[in-house]
């Protein structure tokens, strides 16, 4: 069962979060310093790509593509891949280790074409064909949007610019919303495969305590982040394993670049459906909170539920968790796991790593061995 005062910490993280996209003007800051392909990618020697796809409800997305490894090697026959990072991130969560440590490099070397997408709210997809930012509609989203509308939008892109079918890979919130496409059965007829680090669908395995703090997240948030800091044992400035959990394997330098590129705004919205899922244990849309408006929205009383068990069983998916994660918890993993039961045997493959919390799928200095190995074996395979 997850700490429910790291809860808390994760709280009070979203609600600032949350707060600063919709209380002020956002100002650029060196997350983009000429952009994630100048600043993250073209540093470490790799051709970098900035591209822009709109989305169905008029959203700009950034996306950026590494065409080739160092060794420059672009063919006509690479596979695409997309990766698609958690929430309060960016696309700079691939990219905060070493070449030979970082996914997304270690992918463009071993010869895919590696494209980086960027959710709605984050410094590269701040665009929208009719809003700014420092509107408040230009923040009326949740994750059902990123479901519906961004996931397709990139898909699709990639597909365009490619002519193939894609493999995927999501951390955290991108495995949630890659999970919710596919129970529709979207996105399917553009996927080769699917590996999910950290997967997220159930939220449900926290104390009474953290669904409190989740009922209450956007009220007196500093008094509540003041109040956490002061409890014993309770070290804020180690606020990463606090809030994901015990990350075995990250380097100080890599703690360094991620506190630069995060946390990265989110709508209070998205915020508030995630805490609803704590609250409810459930997979559901987001939930207006009154039958009538839920009927305006959806035409039913409570909101749609995504079925997990109604993604179809021959989906290839990779999905590797860990002991030590507070996020991705393992009974909320095994509640997933239960729902993908009578998955084809020969297309689902599931990694468990007892010294792993959130942040060392993306960032662990042997991840390179230990999950992104057997990562790339089974895109091989598909």
């Amino acid at each position: 069962m997850a700490n429910p005062l790291s809860t808390l910490l994760l709280v009070a993280l979203l609600s600032l979060s949350a707060a600063a996209a919709t209380r002020t003007k956002l100002q650029p800051t060196n997350n983009v310093d000429g952009g994630i392909c100048k600043s993250l990618v073209e540093t470490q020697g790799y051709a970098c790509e900035e591209h822009k796809v709109t989305t169905a409800d008029g959203y700009v997305l950034g996306l950026q593509r590494i065409p080739a490894g160092r060794s420059g090697n672009k063919t006509a026959a690479k596979l695409p891949v997309l990766l698609q990072h958690g929430l309060l991130m960016d696309a700079s969560a691939w990219l905060l280790n070493e070449p030979d440590k970082a996914l997304a490099f270690i992918l463009a070397d071993k010869g895919f074409d590696v494209w980086l997408a960027n959710a709605r709210g984050t410094e590269s997809s701040r665009g929208h064909t009719s809003l700014s930012p420092n509107d408040p509609a230009y923040w009326d989203w949740s994750w059902d949007e990123l479901t519906a509308y961004d996931l397709p939008a990139a898909f699709q892109y990639v597909n365009n610019q490619t002519g193939q079918k894609l493999h995927y890979v999501g951390h955290s919130l991108g495995t949630l919303t890659a999970l919710a496409a596919f129970s529709q059965e979207k996105l399917l007829n553009l996927l080769r495969s699917a590996a999910l680090l950290s997967p997220i669908a159930y939220l449900g395995q926290i104390s009474p305590f953290g669904r409190t703090a989740a009922d209450i997240f956007l009220a007196q948030v500093n008094r509540l982040l003041d109040f956490i800091c002061t409890r014993p044992g309770i070290d804020c400035s180690n606020f990463l394993s606090v809030t994901t959990g015990p990350n075995c394997c990250l380097s100080s330098s890599s703690i360094d670049a991620l506190f630069k590129h995060t946390p990265q705004t989110t709508s209070t919205k998205n915020a508030l459906h995630l805490f609803q899922m704590v609250r409810k244990g459930t997979i559901e849309m987001y939930d207006y909170g009154l039958p009538i408006t839920n009927m305006q929205h959806y035409r039913q009383p409570t909101p749609p539920v995504y079925n997990m068990a109604n993604i179809p069983k021959d989906v290839p998916l990779f999905l590797s968790y860990g002991g030590r994660d507070l996020l991705s918890n393992v009974f909320d993993v095994n509640l997933l796991l239960d729902n993908l039961k009578d998955h084809d045997k020969d297309k689902l493959v599931v990694q468990f790593r007892e010294d792993y919390a959130h942040m060392d799928f993306i960032m662990a200095m042997n991840a390179n061995q230990v999950v992104y190995d057997p990562l790339l074996s089974f895109f091989r395979l598909h």
